[in-house]
């Protein structure tokens, strides 16, 4: 196939730009780099030119000689023209350091004068451009830069490979490019043949979704859907040439294709991929028709569609290139997707109808059926309408909620104005399908224009709902919505309920308000139980116990009961913020680890049975979130890297599979990962304005921080956690586990007094909540404090209990981690506290290794080969002065002298302003001062040499 020079791209490229070929680019440049040649090779329009000119430009900055050539097709019968290109303008360069008869057959081919030819000056062609690169090599590096090599003249080509083949030893690299249709194309071996000995082959391959998505973006396409991004995806094949041409075609296109209809292919894919289709009989191109427009077509279905010479057809098709020729498969496939979309768009809407209609009766899943029924009808017809409503019940069912979504749309479609349901009921219910399915943009188009022309306050306010679900985490930016979602709600109990649902969900995320949510949680289920709507009330349960589970509310449990009670809505037990979620999340922060592992697995099996996205990212995190809990670091690595990635594919939970992936990264993975992870994280949280995830992302990023040996870092990134859960009402040290963490950091930059009041007050939460591993953390944490302040014996006992009790609770890398701990305060004893130090090192690297945590692996083996360092001095206790006073009134007395205000006490304290301010009256009271500047005098006397 050909590419018209209009689909060239720039001249120049900057290698930042090349996207998707990221790793390839760095093997090529290595390769470079090491003084090698590099063949780049792959189909027509994948990228080669692309990543040829990237290199070029910049790896020909560190030679002294480019010589470039670029051939084409209609220019390949022209005779030494590439050699022209390469050596022209060098020649007069040259021409004096070659023997004569070299350089007159030279002259004689690149400037055409003489008669010059292979057959008639082949030996002295041959080794005059042999010698003039060798020439040029002597004066510095030569780079032949050479694209589309498959058009090279036949002359140039094998001058230029007679060359190649004998430069071994001279500064002289080639980066070429070649169109190749597979490995083992015979074009492939002839040029690779024609190479350096040691000529790296850089095969380029089709881009993932994410890819085409960011390509399209970057070149100005990025408001197009997320499910047109996946169509243009499927069509290209992953090709960038196709995918920019659809792009390009849809975002020109002011009527976009209806659901189930392929992409709409412009002209300039049609002439490239269908050049051949001509020499095909008018029968074989209806019988590839009917393929095109069939899902899943088979010589079976063919024939059941009228097309009687089915196989024969497709065997014309075949020879062609058209199709693939597989054997023994049963299926007509496509050589590639743009195939079938270019011959679907070519065909006239009457040829294509037809095809449906034959479809329509042939195929044998119901699916299909309808969905071909409703291709090969114009106008409303209820019945028509009714066949495809039945058929997204039956694809939702099946966990095919993307394939609903399209069936609800044609059923839309073909509702008569006064039908019932209603067209607009038709659409809501496709766009939750669309939801479900990931795909929010549509979703919310969906929406949008139901709320442009619907009147009834039902259909408006379920509208509204869909905005706001299409929103996520960036509730704040629909905003509006709310009281014009109230005002159609009017004093309706079910629509009041939907709101006030949502109003819980703004409560949290936008207003960090713990304590509002849960009251409009439940509120919402007051509203939807006297409305009798079963599903909100469940949903409002569910979301009301999880808040009250991170507050650390004594009602959790209760409200857990009440949300599973029976009768059960199906659409809620399985959802991600349904009650099955609420216990999970209930059973994780209460140390029940195999238990809270048999929930999410079911959930997981469950919605992705249903096809729902948002809940199996969700269930991949809290299934990855449990596994690094037990210790299981490889496994929650790839549990949460598939997170992320269905994250970012869907545009779905990417904060929240972000900040799990740091955490899963610093345990088990690469630690600089882990650190960007969380820092995108933060970014995302404060941009969205999400007090909640915000809050989840720094105590990643300050874990992170740790692993990495910064705790100064650590202390900033979980002094701010600390200050946000205060003002969200977050009490359970359970839901984030950063307490033990930021002790650690502050006793290691010589700050023991704040960490044991962070241990103190944490203790007494997980105290009341019953949170055993979170108190045998703090253990560790505080037999660390110990060791600061010299009572090494104290410590020692402290971090050995709590290593126990973090193994008996299942707790692999905590576990390991104390073990660590405890070695590294072994070696800060006597010679015989050494020798127990390499053991307990041993004993540690065991522990680490058996949880695959590669980092603290790492940290291990560092640890071995220079001691550990003693933590940082600490500052002084208070003055004698200060020991009248009682342990909270130290403890805001010392905080004082370190120039705190009462807003940071409190934070650091887990105490309220007001209490801060009493407490300082108390202070003042038994040491007879006035003022904090008493206090801080007091801090300078201490300090005075």
């Amino acid at each position: 196939m050909t590419v018209r020079r209009d689909f060239q791209e720039p001249a120049r490229c900057r290698p930042d730009l090349v996207i998707g070929r990221e790793e390839l680019f760095a093997d090529a440049r290595g390769q470079l780099a090491s003084g090698g040649s590099v063949l780049l090779h792959g189909p027509a329009g994948i990228g080669k030119s692309t990543v040829l000119r990237a290199l070029a430009e910049e790896y020909g900055a560190t030679a002294r000689t480019v010589l470039r050539c670029s051939a084409t097709e209609s220019e390949s019968h022209l005779p030494f023209l590439a050699l022209a290109d390469l050596l022209g303008l060098v020649l007069d360069e040259v021409s004096a350091r070659l023997p004569a008869a070299q350089r007159t057959a030279l002259e004689s081919a690149l400037t055409g004068r003489g008669e010059s030819s292979l057959q008639r000056d082949g030996l002295a062609l041959r080794l005059a451009v042999l010698s003039a690169l060798r020439a040029l090599a002597a004066h510095g590096p030569v780079l032949v830069v050479a694209d589309d090599l498959q058009w090279l003249d036949p002359a140039s080509a094998e001058l230029l490979g007679f060359a190649a083949r004998r430069l071994e030893g001279t500064p002289v690299q080639l980066l070429c490019a070649v169109r190749t249709e597979g490995q083992e194309s015979q074009e492939y071996d002839r040029q690779l043949r024609a190479c350096p000995p040691g000529t790296r082959a850089v095969r380029l391959g089709p881009l993932s979704r994410a890819q085409v998505a960011q390509l399209l973006d970057h070149r100005g396409h990025g408001g197009l859907s997320r499910s047109t991004v996946r169509e243009i995806h499927r069509t290209s094949g992953g090709n960038p040439l196709f995918a920019l041409e659809l792009g390009r075609a849809l975002a020109d296109n002011p009527t976009p294709p209806r659901p189930g209809e392929p992409l709409p292919v412009p002209t300039s894919l049609r002439a490239l991929v269908l050049s051949r289709l001509d020499m095909l009989s008018v029968e074989a191109r209806r019988t590839l028709l009917v393929a095109s427009a069939g899902a899943r077509p088979t010589p079976a279905l063919l024939h059941a569609a009228g097309r009687e010479n089915a196989e024969a057809e497709c065997a014309q098709a075949a020879e062609l290139g058209l199709l693939a020729t597989e054997p023994d498969a049963p299926a007509v496939r496509f050589a590639h997707p743009l195939i079938s979309a270019a011959l679907y768009a070519e065909a006239p809407a009457h040829e294509r109808r037809a095809a449906h209609a034959a479809l329509s009766t042939a195929a044998s899943d119901p699916i299909e059926r309808a969905r071909h029924l409703a291709l090969a009808s114009t106008g409303t017809d209820p019945e028509v309408a009714a066949r495809l409503a039945g058929a997204a019940a039956l694809a939702r069912d099946r966990g095919a909620p993307s394939v609903a979504a399209q069936l609800g749309l044609l059923a839309a479609r073909h509702t008569p104005a006064d039908g019932s349901p209603s067209q607009e009921e038709r659409r809501l219910a496709a766009a939750e399908d669309a939801i479900t399915a990931g795909e929010v943009d549509l979703a919310r188009d969906i929406a949008r224009e139901v709320l442009a022309r619907a009147s009834v306050p039902a259909d408006r306010v379920r509208a509204w709902m869909i905005v706001i679900d299409t929103a996520g985490h960036t509730m704040a930016e629909v905003d509006a919505v709310f009281p014009q979602a109230l005002a159609d709600a009017g004093d309706d109990p079910r629509l009041l309920a939907l709101v006030h649902y949502q109003l819980a969900w703004r409560a949290l995320i936008v207003e960090g308000d713990f304590t509002e949510a849960r009251e409009a949680a439940a509120h919402a289920a007051e509203l939807a139980a006297c409305g009798q709507d079963r599903r909100t009330e469940l949903l409002a349960l569910a979301f009301q116990a999880q808040t009250e589970t991170l507050m650390g509310h004594p009602e959790a449990p209760r409200t857990i009961k009440r949300a599973l009670r029976e009768p059960q809505d199906p659409r809620v037990a399985w959802h991600h913020n349904g009650a099955g979620s609420a216990r999970f999340r209930w059973l994780v922060m209460g140390d029940q680890l195999a238990e809270a592992r048999t929930t999410v697995t079911a959930l997981l099996r469950e919605v992705r049975r249903r096809g729902s996205v948002e809940s199996e990212v969700h269930f991949l995190r809290g299934l990855a979130e449990t596994e690094l809990r037990a210790g299981h670091c490889g496994r929650a690595l790839d549990l949460a890297r598939d997170s992320l990635l269905l994250a970012r594919d869907s545009g779905i939970g990417e904060t929240a599979s972000a900040m799990l992936t740091s955490l899963a990264e610093a345990s088990g993975g690469d630690v600089d990962r882990a650190l960007a992870l969380a820092r995108e994280a933060v970014d995302h949280a404060e941009e969205d304005g999400d007090q909640m995830y915000l809050s989840r992302a720094l105590g990643a990023l300050g874990y992170a921080q740790l692993v990495a040996g910064d705790p100064a870092g650590t202390v900033r990134s979980l002094r701010r956690v600390r200050s946000l859960e205060l003002g969200l009402g977050i009490t359970d040290p359970a839901r984030g586990r950063w307490q033990g963490d930021l002790a650690e950091a502050l006793v290691r930059i010589g700050e023991p007094a704040e960490a044991q009041a962070v241990i103190d007050a944490s203790r007494e939460h997980a105290l009341r909540l019953g949170r055993e591993s979170v108190l045998a953390v703090l253990d560790r944490s505080e037999a660390l404090v110990r060791a600061a302040r010299g009572d090494l014996e104290a410590a020692l006992a402290q971090l050995t209990s709590a290593q126990d009790r973090l193994g008996k609770l299942g707790y692999g890398l905590e576990e390991a981690r104390a073990a660590f701990a405890l070695a590294r305060l072994h070696g800060r004893r006597t010679p015989e506290g050494a020798r127990a130090a390499a053991a307990a090192l041993d004993e540690a690297a065991r522990m680490f290794r058996r949880c695959r945590a590669l980092p603290w692996l790492r940290q291990v083996d560092a640890s071995r080969a220079a001691p550990e360092p003693e933590p940082a001095p600490a500052v002084p206790d208070a003055p004698a002065a200060l020991a009248v006073l009682a342990a909270m009134e130290r403890q805001v007395a010392a905080l004082v002298m370190e120039g705190a205000t009462n807003r940071e006490i409190a934070a650091r304290l887990f105490i309220s302003v007001k209490t801060v301010e009493a407490t300082l009256t108390r202070v003042y009271r038994k040491l007879g001062i006035r003022s904090r500047v008493d206090i801080v005098r007091l801090a300078a006397g201490r300090r005075a040499p």
